[in-house]
């Protein structure tokens, strides 16, 4: 599981924000919306994801790679 938030330039928690997983070849593989505290979850398998979120305050991106099962965290800083 790919877990994470996403925050702005001061660390402050975006609420809202659309939120991508792109698999490694850029394309696209789901969407969530992220809670009013930023956060955001996907079920994903081990292997090179970019999770991408698009918000009001900006845009960011972020790479995780799960190796194995388990809660994989990864914070996405949109500006």
């Amino acid at each position: 599981m790919i877990t994470g938030r996403v925050v702005d330039s001061s660390g402050a928690t975006v609420g809202g924000a659309f939120v991508r997983l792109l698999d490694s070849s850029d394309e696209f593989t789901a969407e969530v919306v992220a809670s009013a505290t930023g956060d955001f979850r996907f079920f994903a398998a081990p292997g090179a994801w970019k999770v991408r979120a698009l918000s009001s305050a900006g845009n960011g991106d972020a790479v995780v790679t799960p190796s194995g099962a388990g809660l994989h965290e990864v914070d996405i800083k949109v500006a």
